[in-house]
């Protein structure tokens, strides 16, 4: 069922996920809150993530950084020169907007990417208005997003907070190199918080100025991203792409691994997309139809990316919308720090003897998007039932479970039922309710994306079994308490 942002919003405030940050005094614009569901929900994700991805290699690690950053890490990067967007301003009332969004929002047509003048030309030629007053826009100028802060007594020592996360293990490379014994590729995963002076935050967790990202920085031999030691693993697998050629059709087409070597990108970016899919399908659990990789053409992706395909998942009311990329971002990095830092970027391929400057794969995740895409896709307003479920996946639903006594007036009843919480939650999430009626304590699970119920009743006295009700199909089944823990073992992972 689809449902707008104003009522998702309400819905995930009401039941403690997500809301705006401050609130008791008005809130703040792009900055939300997580609440004790939503902590538990960002958790379970991060973990996942990471039992996902830093398994690809041994020689992947990951770190954690400070988020305030020397000056000239940004100097190196480019960030203080180019890390800017265009605003639009009203020329009669205070409204102003990021102006490709604004294109976007009128037109449906993507404007990323495009100078303030030829953004200020499709404003003209679309007849584009203030959405506020209906008046013309005037000259789209431009802001740089970052952050700046004034570090201790003085005025003088000007540090940023990091508008991304990548510039971490950039500037940690070559120490980490070193003390992991000079192996390439060597890759260093971060998760951890970013900061954008956003011109026009919006959409909940999608847009905000401060947010959470989990990025996997590989460093490699160029000479060596033509192959991949596992792409016989992944050479069939079919990946749904929309290519720039596919654009005039706005159809994905699925393309195997030996396709997309056809269409000119390498054995090894290929190889991290189909691992990136893999993620979306099996573990997210995101239906296919609402996934796809989509390729940024030269105008859209920055400068120093070779290949670039944004992440992208259906939403209800957004549409396909980007939850992250995989990009290919050379040697520019390493480059720029070694410039800028005097210290040395090049190392030693030991595996074949070359002096080289590494090159990155970044495989980069927004992590709040990536919450409210779980929550979109799963939100279900079930009409038999009367109210709203969160077809949550197993691993990353708040709860796994919920132990009810079917009834709270009866000891022998609640005093078993808490024997087995108190045994089930030292293994899996799980939480204990007494309260109100069995059906309407079914309800609210179903409402916060609880997968199994296990109700303890009158017979579990005489048995030793309970019912354990599903979530999704609400088929109820009897278990021996003492095979219990096995059977949410099999469930967890089905």
């Amino acid at each position: 069922m689809t449902i707008t942002t104003k009522e998702f919003a309400t819905f995930l405030k009401k039941k403690g996920f997500i809301y705006p940050s401050s609130e008791i005094y008005g809130g703040v614009s792009g900055l939300y809150d997580y609440g004790h569901l939503g902590t538990l929900l960002k958790h379970n994700f991060e973990q996942q993530w990471r039992n996902f991805f830093l398994k690809l290699n041994d020689n992947f690690y990951e770190i954690e950084t400070a988020n305030i950053m020397h000056k000239n890490v940004f100097k190196a990067s480019g960030h203080i020169d180019n890390f800017i967007d265009p605003i639009a301003h009203c020329s009669k009332c205070e409204f102003f907007e990021r102006a490709d969004h604004l294109i976007e929002d009128n037109t449906r047509e993507r404007a990323e990417g495009l100078s303030p003048e030829e953004l200020k030309g499709l404003i003209t030629k679309n007849n584009i208005t203030c959405p506020k007053c209906k008046s013309e826009i005037g000259e789209v100028s431009i802001l740089n997003m970052m952050f700046p802060l004034q570090m201790g007594a003085t005025t003088t020592n000007t540090s940023y907070l990091r508008p991304e996360t990548a510039q971490s293990p950039y500037v940690n490379f070559k120490l980490q190199f070193e003390l992991l014994r000079k192996k390439l590729p060597l890759g260093l995963a971060l998760i951890g918080r970013a900061y954008r002076n956003e011109i026009s935050p919006r959409n909940l967790t999608l847009r905000q100025r401060e947010f959470t990202q989990a990025e996997l920085q590989i460093f490699f031999n160029p000479n060596k991203i033509k192959e991949h030691p596992d792409f016989n693993t992944i050479k069939n697998t079919k990946l749904r792409t929309l290519l720039i050629e596919d654009r005039k059709k706005g159809k994905v087409v699925e393309r195997t691994a030996q396709e997309l070597i056809k269409a000119g990108l390498p054995k090894f970016y290929i190889y991290h997309l189909a691992k990136i899919q893999e993620f979306y399908f099996d573990v997210l659990k995101v239906p296919k139809e609402k996934f796809r990789f989509y390729q940024l053409n030269d105008s859209e992706k920055a400068f120093y990316n070779k290949y670039h395909f944004d992440l992208e998942i259906e939403l209800n009311e957004h549409g396909f919308t980007e939850m992250g990329g995989l990009h290919y971002r050379t040697d520019h990095d390493l480059k720029g720090h070694q410039k800028i830092s005097n210290q040395k970027m090049e190392v030693l391929d030991e595996s074949t003897g070359e002096k080289i400057i590494p090159h990155v794969l970044e495989l980069s995740f927004g992590v709040d998007r990536h919450l409210y895409a779980l929550l979109d896709i799963s939100y279900d307003q079930d009409q038999d039932r009367g109210n709203t479920l969160l077809h949550l996946p197993n691993k990353f639903a708040p709860f796994f479970c919920a132990v009810f006594p079917l009834v709270k007036n009866k000891p022998e009843i609640t005093e078993k039922a808490k024997s087995i919480y108190k045994e089930i939650n030292s293994c899996y999430s799980c939480y204990y309710d007494e309260t109100a009626s069995v059906g309407r304590r079914y309800a609210r699970a179903d409402e916060i994306g609880v997968p199994f119920c296990i109700t303890v009743d009158f017979d579990s006295l005489e048995d030793n079994s309970v019912t354990i009700r599903n979530r999704d199909s609400t088929e109820q089944q009897r278990i021996k308490i003492s095979d219990l823990k096995n059977k949410l073992f099999e469930l967890y992972f089905s």
